[in-house]
């Protein structure tokens, strides 16, 4: 329940035409489609170096960082560079990342203005859902990044005599192609203690209330190959049928056992699906090739042993995309971003998994980073033509993640 000094969401409706996270979205989500990615890149800098204190960095890769430490008195990011991902969570100070991305898949036509900057608008009219800002990107993910970076700038970080914990800003890019920005920046030092990934978690267990999600699903992208020999169809038994080996290794996925894992006191499981099947050059000519694409949805600790249908013979398996699950590492960081979400709503927050992969993954995988999800996106409105975000809700996670920066977690 929110605390009596907190503005629930009603706020953010009555005032929206001049609250800062609605204009710092549109300033990220209206760029030329052309350079979108590097153009929201260049905003989110520019904005941090004029606006927040600490140090920025601007990557090779295109990702966006800054980093405050307890105390220091800088009023703007200008003051001090940093030299590389390393340098952002190097040292032996702990460190929260809130962590976002500015890059989003291609926009609709219809959401393309006539000189090809993207369209944004605040719609007042939609009394059931409240005051939202519309356009691509603003719930996947750029409103929750503007939110980011308002409570990135604002949050109170005591002094360093009380408080041993640097609070980070990160901004990928390429996240929507598998991860890209996040893992260069991993491999280039990359690793906070903890890191809130401002992905959706809005409306898991209830409308309007915007969850913590302690676990999401990863995905590997297998193509299982056939291959066989050509012959004439009117003469079979000279060739070898490559379509029977990829049913025979189909019959084999259908078969396999999905894993499963306990998370948030719900069972989270994984499914193996053929998606694709691709094979056969003429009607009249016995196949030798044949290829199978097969969506896996991963669990955290689990994979469905998808390499098993290499017994059959002729059929091998290459993985071409593995996007790792996620599930927090931390039961007390998790515990202190709940808190943190219960203050700031009037509806009850609860623990919850996701069905969709996140640079979580990467953080929790390869960084070794405790991790959840909590952003303002709700179920289904991430890629669509008509994606938005509540006001409110922003302005929710504004407050929440200035809370939990501002919070004892060491």
């Amino acid at each position: 329940m929110s605390d009596a000094n907190d503005d629930e969401d009603g706020g953010a409706a009555r005032d929206h035409e001049h609250s800062e996270v609605v204009e710092l979205t549109r300033a990220l989500v209206s760029v030329p489609v052309a350079d979108a990615e590097s153009a929201a890149g260049d905003r989110i800098e520019a904005w941090l170096r004029e606006h927040a204190p600490g140090a920025v960095l601007r990557d090779d890769h295109g990702n966006v960082f800054a980093r405050r430490t307890p105390g220091d008195s800088s009023e703007t990011g200008d003051s001090e560079d940093l030299s590389d991902a390393g340098d952002v969570t190097g040292g032996d100070r702990a460190t929260l990342a809130l962590v976002g991305h500015h890059d989003v898949v291609d926009p609709a036509d219809s959401q393309v203005d006539d000189d090809g900057t993207m369209t944004v608008a605040v719609d007042e009219d939609a009394a059931a859902e409240g005051v939202r800002v519309r356009g691509r990107g603003t719930a996947d993910m750029k409103g929750a990044v503007a939110a980011a970076m308002l409570a990135f700038r604002d949050a109170d970080l005591g002094s360093s005599e009380t408080r041993s914990r640097d609070l980070v800003f990160a901004s990928f890019v390429g996240e929507e192609v598998g991860g890209e920005g996040c893992r260069a920046a991993i491999a280039d030092g990359f690793a906070p203690t903890w890191a809130v990934v401002g992905e959706g978690s809005t409306g898991y267990s209830a409308p309007g209330v915007t969850d913590v999600a302690i676990a999401h699903k990863g995905r590997r992208a297998v193509t299982v190959e056939a291959t066989g020999a050509a012959a004439h169809a009117s003469e079979p038994e000279a060739g070898e049928n490559a379509i029977y080996r990829a049913t025979d290794a189909v019959d084999g996925l259908r078969d396999l056992a999905w894993p499963t894992v306990d998370v948030a006191g719900e069972r989270l499981a994984g499914s193996v699906v053929v998606t694709e099947v691709d094979g056969g050059s003429a009607w009249n000519v016995v196949p030798d090739r044949c290829e199978v694409t097969v969506d896996e949805r991963t669990v955290p600790g689990e994979r469905a042993d998808v390499e098993r249908v290499e017994d059959v013979p002729g059929v091998s398996v290459r993985v071409d995309q593995d996007l790792p699950p996620m599930r927090c590492r931390d039961d007390a960081f998790a515990a202190a971003v709940l808190a943190a979400a219960d203050a700031v709503q009037d509806g009850t927050p609860e623990r919850v998994s996701k069905p969709h992969a996140t640079d979580a993954g990467w953080l929790d995988d390869r960084a070794g980073a405790a991790c959840v999800v909590c952003g303002a996106a709700e179920p289904g409105e991430a890629h669509t033509d008509a994606e938005s975000a509540s006001v409110a809700v922003l302005e929710r996670c504004r407050r929440l993640y200035e809370r939990l920066a501002a919070s004892s977690l060491d």
